[in-house]
């Protein structure tokens, strides 16, 4: 994207020609069910006005560039359905905030993408808009929920995208089909116009080709100027091992520990951390978000609950039986958490751990085997990336080669507020996978 960018303002590309040849390639891969609503002539529309601009020198840090939104920001004037049969013919009337400061960017609004039902899920098999499926292997999940946003980028369809993350939504799509996905600190994005699925959890952010181009997208977003260079030699990196990380396929293992190695190679000084508090993190995820989903679906699960599809109709039911007393304990735990990740960060200055315990499913699996024992996929898909909607702190998914052909992420997670950090050593770690 951010070639791009550079190219659109040398006019040495045109904005037009950009469109077609992202529009073609979303015509090839249709059946991947990357978009609910397709860019269309719109997309020509804005990108002939910005060809406009261009020719008459006017600059913008995203001038032509085309953007995809997951189908729960707000657009004037364009459906947003949230994946959803209740929402869809729902056309707002005015954008996201996320939304405005990209076109203040000069950006081309470039389509919604899929998501799994409400973003309530993480496999994006959408009942409504078609079961997305992972541009490196078809018969397999995309993850979620921004499951579609995550397929345009990886499959050449849009420059980048934006998606929101509530416990992993960003990071688990990105990790498993192999793209940069990152969740800011919680509240450097305004929310404003974003569908909510838990109030205090959710998060939006951007998922690219490259980190660099997470950084831009998060410089138009959030408003912040990050530094232009971080030092990262001497840097201290905790390697997690906690128990739940202790459940991690051989293949993804070995591609973190040898992340790890190559940070250390580069001068930065690795060691393992232990976060006991983190083994909390499954329960008070799942009590805090289905009561505060269930809360956001309250009229509509009682009086229509056949509009939902069944996997989301079932956690928004359950939802409704977590007691006041039961969110009140799990909120007291979040804080147990929230103050044990600050406390690390006292003695290291980011943490390196899987993004996924596993590389994507095929599409319909419902269990992970770990020898004689199992676990539920979609618990399995959350369980390392959860523990930093709860406290807050940025985290960034980055590629770092494949296991038995599938893609691996690796996590960087980083204090509050320090997303320059975090994204100048998943710089790094997308330096040592190329290298």
């Amino acid at each position: 994207m951010t070639a791009l960018a550079r190219s659109l303002r040398a006019r040495t590309l045109s904005p037009v020609e950009l469109v077609d040849a992202y529009l073609t390639r979303i015509e090839a891969g249709r059946d991947l069910r990357a978009f609910i609503t397709e860019p269309g002539a719109t997309a020509h529309g804005q990108a002939q006005r910005a060809a406009e601009r261009l020719a008459r020198g006017e600059t913008g840090a995203l001038l032509g560039v085309p953007v995809a939104l997951k189908d729960l920001f707000s657009t004037r004037g364009m459906r947003t359905t949230v994946g959803s049969r209740i929402l869809r013919d729902w056309v707002p009337a005015v954008d996201a905030a996320v939304v405005t400061r990209l076109r203040e960017a000069g950006a081309i609004v470039f389509g919604k993408t899929n998501l799994h039902e409400f973003a309530y899920g993480v496999s994006t098999a959408n009942p409504w808009w078609g079961v997305a499926r992972n541009p490196v292997d078809p018969r397999r999940s995309p993850g979620g929920s921004s499951g579609g946003s995550a397929i345009a980028v990886v499959a050449g369809m849009c420059a980048a995208a934006i998606g929101s993350d509530t416990g992993g939504s960003i990071r688990i799509p990105a990790a498993l089909c192999g793209c940069v996905g990152l969740k800011p600190t919680r509240g450097a994005l305004p929310l404003d116009g974003a569908y909510p699925l838990g109030w205090s959890l959710d998060h939006a952010g951007p998922l690219t080709r490259t980190v660099a181009d997470a950084g831009l997208l998060f410089e138009v977003l959030s408003g912040r100027t990050l530094p232009p260079r971080v030092r990262t030699r001497g840097l201290r990196v905790g390697l997690v091992q906690s128990n739940i990380t202790r459940r991690v396929q051989l293949g993804v293992r070995a591609r973190v520990e040898a992340a790890a190695l190559g940070l250390r190679r580069a001068g930065l000084h690795v060691r393992e951390v232990t976060i006991p508090e983190l083994d909390w993190t499954v329960a008070t995820q799942l009590v805090t978000l289905r009561a505060e989903a269930s809360a956001v679906h309250a009229r509509w699960i009682r009086q229509r609950p056949k509009a939902y599809g069944p996997d989301v109709r079932a956690r928004l039911q359950l939802g409704a039986l977590v007691s006041g007393a039961d969110y009140v304990v799990a909120q007291r735990a979040r804080d147990r958490i929230r103050e044990a990740v600050r406390q690390v960060f006292e003695h290291v200055d980011v943490l390196v751990l899987p993004t996924t315990p596993i590389t994507a499913p095929v599409i319909g699996d419902r269990v992970a085997r770990w020898g004689s024992d199992e676990e539920p996929v979609d618990g399995a898909l959350v369980r390392l990336t959860s523990p930093f909607n709860l406290s807050g702190v940025p985290a960034l998914s980055v590629p770092f080669g494949a296991a038995a052909g599938l893609p691996v992420g690796v996590q960087v997670v980083g204090p509050w507020n320090d997303e320059p950090r975090v994204l100048a050593v998943g710089r790094l770690i997308e330096a040592l996978a190329g290298a």
